[in-house]
């Protein structure tokens, strides 16, 4: 989640875009701004001033001083990336301005607005940002402020992070009727000569992508392209790759999303060819490359894709491994979907190969006893029991068994079937004495090992 810059003295840093927003979970933050300028103040002196040259003179300031001073470090600290002590000093901010001021000045109005800000931006604390934002809008709606500029600019923060706020909670109305007003906002200050271009494009970037998150998630996927459209044409010039490439991303997710696989194919080669351009073997690269890989091994005939899948497999993997190493979870991730798509296409060694190299991997990542561990397993023991390798396989499927036992019990339905399998191969001879040989003809079909093709398939989508 990222807000536009705010024009005062507290800006925050740009962020980068992504289809759906984060839901961070509420934390309270022991640090209330609506207590007295009093309260707020005592902590003050005792905290505040880390820096040596301000030392000797921050107890013979006046407030209006000290406004100053907490101005300048809590703008210090978020653009050093120290957001809890930036908070700190935003909370002093508030607390200092209203002693200044008075409790409806339009300065209290605008350090509210810069705290409701940083707690969504910095923290993601959707509840604390929209009390303190509410609460700016309520000054900013009773205080006498000549300056309609400065007005403005700050009534446009309030909405925005007004609207922030109300989509990581889920009021999706809420959220829409923000935005909206920060668009009309956007209009004014651009009549006012207020705003400058490239400003102008930055704010309505956030407003038209944050839109189209909320119509994407109100199920109204036209509008949330025509949304993504907005944005484009914003940047009809093609400056700005890394904005368009995000936007053709978070089209081609709306399109998948309502089963157009085609369409989000084209969005995704699009996004993909800029990524190549701005930054080739990049990362960025990689993430389009894999999400592609998945869009046409999800398509209704992935057989016709298997070469256009198997490239962008590869491509992702290659660039996972080089850049982060093999142990990287993004990594293992893309070898995992990688090896699902083998199953669905017949190649079960290759699959089996993949995980074997990668079994080391997952256990000094994830641990020994972890899920990723017991899947790479039972993949392999599966790929073993239909090469008629059962004494391999029974002991391949016996490891996985154990560590299913230990993280999901006996009754779990994984456990169940992983249970069965073993008990079927302790009746071979190759095992142990047994009823009956387990022939080719007789061996279950590799689905009945791991999951189902249907299973596999929707595993994939939901990636």
């Amino acid at each position: 989640m990222s807000l536009a810059p705010h024009s005062g003295p507290f800006r925050a840093s740009q962020q980068s875009c992504s289809v759906t927003a984060l839901d961070e979970p509420f934390t309270s933050f022991n640090m209330s701004s609506s207590a007295s300028s009093g309260e707020s103040l005592q902590e003050t002196d005792s905290t505040i001033i880390s820096q040596k040259a301000d030392v000797k003179n921050y107890s013979m300031m006046t407030p209006a001083e000290k406004l100053s001073l907490c101005e300048r470090r809590a703008q210090s600290l978020a653009d050093s990336e120290e957001y809890d002590p930036c908070i700190q000093e935003l909370v002093r901010c508030l607390a200092l301005s209203r002693l200044v001021y008075g409790n409806e000045h339009f300065a209290v109005a605008q350090a509210q607005s810069r705290l409701a800000k940083a707690y969504l931006q910095h923290k993601g604390w959707a509840h604390q940002a929209q009390e303190h934002a509410s609460q700016a809008h309520e000054v900013l709606r009773s205080s006498q402020q000549e300056e309609r500029r400065s007005h403005l600019s700050c009534l446009l923060t309030i909405h925005q992070t007004l609207g922030n706020a109300a989509l990581l909670l889920g009021n999706l109305a809420e959220a829409e009727s923000s935005f909206q007003k920060a668009e009309i906002v956007v209009g004014d200050l651009v009549v006012q000569e207020a705003m400058g271009k490239e400003e102008r494009v930055d704010i309505e970037y956030e407003i038209f992508t944050n839109l189209a998150r909320v119509y994407q998630r109100q199920g109204k996927p036209e509008k949330a392209l025509s949304q993504c459209e907005r944005a484009l044409e914003l940047f009809q010039k093609g400056d700005q790759l890394s904005r368009i490439c995000c936007v053709y991303r978070n089209m081609a997710a709306i399109e998948q999303a309502q089963g157009h696989l085609d369409r989000a194919i084209e969005h995704l080669l699009l996004a993909h060819s800029i990524a190549l351009r701005q930054s080739p073997g990049g990362l960025e690269g990689a993430q389009i490359a894999h999400s592609l890989a998945l869009a046409y091994s999800s398509t209704s005939e992935p057989h016709h894709n298997v070469d256009s899948a198997a490239h962008f497999f590869e491509e992702s993997i290659s660039v996972y491994r080089s850049a982060l190493g093999p142990q990287d979870t993004l990594t293992l991730s893309a070898q995992d979907d990688f090896s699902h798509f083998l199953l669905l296409t017949g190649q079960q060694e290759r699959c089996a190969e993949i995980q074997k190299e990668s079994l080391a991997y997952k256990k000094r990542t994830f641990g020994e006893l972890s899920a990723e561990v017991a899947e790479a397993l039972q993949l392999i023991g599966g790929v073993e029991m239909t090469q008629g390798q059962m004494r391999h396989s029974h002991r391949t499927l016996k490891k996985c068994l154990d560590i299913q036992n230990m993280l999901y019990g006996p009754q779990h339905k994984k456990t169940k079937a992983t249970q069965r399998t073993v008990d079927m191969l302790s009746q071979s001879p190759e095992i142990g004495e047994g009823h009956k040989d387990i022939g080719l003809e007789t061996r279950p079909p590799f689905c009945a090992v791991v999951s189902s093709v249907s299973e596999v398939t929707s595993s994939m989508s939901n990636s």
